[in-house]
């Protein structure tokens, strides 16, 4: 099917990978730290999008409010709650799992390292999930986790 001019690919992904004709790369190539490299920036628009349409007010609060979310330390609660509630697949739990065994060279300014690590987990997590297009369950997954660390 030809795209005309109001016609779009389906996701922000295809649009991107479109526009600037890059090639598909199997995503199972990609290490661990590619993966939370991208997936920190897809969690964060995500809370960002919801940040913003459930609170028109000034960004410094906006601000806050997505800080609050997207900080280690509550992506490291959203991952303890995931396993203890057997909520991702096992191919989940594996991508998580080689995030979270990553050897990062840095670790974060406000959290221990094993709420980094768990961090880092959810983050390759997610940045598997969007490279692989499977955006579902990347927003399914991150409402879920927003919704548990929230109570």
């Amino acid at each position: 099917m030809e795209q005309g001019i109001n016609a779009s690919p389906s996701s922000i992904l295809d649009n991107i990978k479109e526009r600037f004709e890059l090639k598909d790369i199997n995503v199972d190539s990609y290490s661990p730290l590619a993966l939370a490299f991208i997936g920190d920036s897809v969690f964060d628009v995500v809370v960002k999008t919801v940040v913003v349409e459930t609170a028109n007010c000034p960004a410094s609060r906006l601000h806050r409010r997505t800080s609050e979310i997207v900080k280690a330390g509550s992506q490291s609660k959203m991952a303890a709650w995931f396993m203890d509630n057997d909520i991702l697949t096992e191919e989940e739990q594996k991508i998580y799992r080689r995030g979270r065994n990553a050897k990062s060279p840095t670790t974060a300014k406000n959290a221990s390292v094993g709420d980094y690590r768990r961090a880092t987990g959810i983050e390759t997590l997610v940045g598997y999930l969007y490279l692989n297009n499977r955006t579902d369950r990347l927003v399914e997954l991150i409402k879920t986790g927003m919704e548990a660390v929230s109570k």
